[in-house]
């Protein structure tokens, strides 16, 4: 029997991220894939900001960018009758290296990294290298999980090989990131719920190398058709000489006319691969049940509009890893782990629902065409002209949702101290820095051009800012108590303390902020129980409701 601390089943994006972090907080871990080798298909094609966060954190962010679409090419979209055509509408976006350049230029607590488009098929490979380079780590590649049964201490899982008996491995727990049918998600008897088999699509790949350097309307990434019924949609992929077609056709070989039809200009292409895929508007009604969990498509699959899939599997990840890590540690309390459910699900609810409506948006400029839309008369121009407005409304509700990739906080988490009132909206698609208890850590540039993520160690962190004389030896003392990793970190640069709003912040090991103020009082010890998982906010609020109920 093969033992472990962690088995991770399925070694795409979010199973590859997990093992490494896991790898990086020298957890033992055995990634396993039913595959006998890294995916072949596009799949997703954009890290955002966040994932870019998560990455530059992990160390590999450059790599990635490395590895991905250049730094200079534009991120425009476009809406055309044609590649060859002009543009019916064209959203400029930026470079990675012009967006990188205005993050240098500003300091108002914008996300630190922009996003980078990099092909799935490129991407896996590379975190593979990255993960097999991990001591901790084991990768095993044609290796499926056949069934798993748990008990108090341990889940036993039985894996098939193809080549021999089957083998038994044990591990302390069990992740489920073996996509949308997860094996998994199953056997825990996990239903999906929301709006299945919404859509049949296909998506082929092409090889034409010419054709970036040869559009007229312009380089860019998102190409719409303006053709009905069909609605062809061609993508850019990292290396500039791949492009995928995504459209309804009736068939495998339809696929390359659609393909031709788009292009509208003669060109040498060779179509690589067709695969049918489902949209679907889903999310699990839990994400585990006692040592078994389940992270990325296997807890939600959303439609691919708005790049939520991959991105948010990648961030149930980090917030995965290191609870795994702090109980398998002994420091984490039994509501650690408990609050990966009620943190991650609602972010997957989130997302669906945030899919769902740029999927609405795009049905909306697409239902203004009419088969008129080429000519050159009035009705054809008043066509294209209504098709054009409703596309650079809605359009932008894909293309411009930093506050759904990186504005997210965790409302309602047990490990997350409950501050009075509303906070900001959580579902804003604008993003808005904020140190509101739940929210990810604003980025900062401090004086001496470091990032303040960057200064940041694996464990708890107390940022004490503005040259603040709060004493915090109360929490460092209950503190040291848990066993828990906390670094007190001082702060001076005004900038920071600004955009904080507050002397004192507590963040997790995933950058997350867990508690602030301007004093901690005598509630040193409790915030400590809190944020280890040892005392649920629950209580907190129970006791303040008891409180507020007292007659005077």
């Amino acid at each position: 029997m093969v033992e472990t601390q962690v088995l991770i089943a399925g070694a795409g994006p979010v199973g590859l991220t997990l093992a490494l972090d896991l790898g990086q907080r020298g957890v033992r871990c055995m990634l396993i894939e039913r595959n006998k080798t890294s995916i072949q298909l596009p799949k997703m094609e954009r890290c955002n900001a966040r994932t870019m966060e998560i990455y530059r954190r992990l160390g590999i962010a450059e790599k990635i960018r490395d590895a991905g679409l250049p730094r200079s090419a534009p991120m425009d979209v476009f809406l055309a009758l044609s590649m060859s055509g002009p543009p019916l509408v064209r959203l400029p976006y930026p470079s990675v290296a012009e967006a990188k350049a205005e993050i240098a230029a500003h300091n108002d607590g914008r996300p630190l990294e922009p996003y980078q488009l990099i092909s799935q098929y490129t991407l896996e490979p590379l975190l593979r290298s990255i993960v097999e380079a991990q001591p901790c780590v084991t990768v095993r590649f044609g290796c499926e999980l056949s069934s798993f049964t748990q008990d108090a201490g341990s889940v036993t899982a039985r894996v098939s090989t193809g080549t021999g008996p089957d083998e038994t491995i044990r591990a302390a727990y069990l992740v489920g990131c073996d996509g949308g049918s997860s094996t998994v998600r199953k056997q825990l008897g996990i239903r999906l719920q929301g709006e299945g088999n919404i859509r049949n699509l296909r998506q082929a790949l092409f090889h034409c190398p010419e054709l970036y350097g040869r559009i007229p309307m312009g380089k860019g990434r998102h190409y719409h058709i303006a053709e009905g019924p069909l609605f062809p949609f061609i993508i850019l992929q990292d290396s500039t000489r791949h492009w995928t077609l995504h459209a309804a056709a009736s068939s495998d070989g339809e696929m390359a006319e659609i393909f031709k039809r788009s292009l509208g200009m003669p060109i040498e292409f060779e179509m690589l691969s067709v695969n049918e895929w489902t949209q679907h508007l889903l999310c699990a009604e839990r994400y585990g049940e006692g040592r078994v969990f389940i992270a990325g498509d296997a807890a939600h699959l959303v439609i691919p509009t708005g790049g939520l899939g991959m991105n948010t599997g990648v961030g149930d990840a980090i917030d995965l890893s290191w609870k795994l890590a702090a109980t398998l540690a002994g420091w984490g309390g039994p509501q650690l782990l408990a609050s990966y459910d009620r943190e991650r699900r609602p972010i997957g609810l989130r997302n669906v629902k945030a899919s769902g409506a740029a999927m609405s948006g795009r049905l909306s400029w697409r239902a203004a065409y009419h088969p008129d839309i080429r000519k050159n008369t009035p009705a054809g121009a008043a066509i294209r002209a209504e098709m054009a407005s409703r596309f650079d409304v809605e359009q932008r509700k894909v293309t411009e949702i930093l506050g759904i990739e990186a504005g997210y906080r965790y409302v309602g988490s047990p490990v997350i101290w409950p501050e009075a009132g509303d906070g900001p909206d959580p579902d804003d698609p604008r993003y808005f820095p904020t140190t509101w208890p739940g929210a990810r850590l604003p980025h900062v540039w401090l004086g001496d051009s470091t990032a303040l993520q960057d200064r940041l160690g694996p464990g708890y962190t107390l940022l004490r800012l503005g040259g603040s004389q709060a004493d915090v030896s109360g929490l460092e003392r209950a503190w040291r108590a848990t066993g828990a990793p906390l670094e007190v970190l001082e702060i001076r640069d005004e900038q920071a303390r600004e955009i904080a709003g507050f002397d004192l912040l507590l963040v997790r090991p995933d950058l997350h902020v867990a508690w602030r103020g301007n004093r901690l009082s005598d509630e040193a010890g409790t915030i400590a129980a809190v944020a280890t998982g040892r005392l649920s906010t629950d209580i907190i609020h129970s006791s303040r409701r008891a409180i507020s109920s007292e007659p005077p």
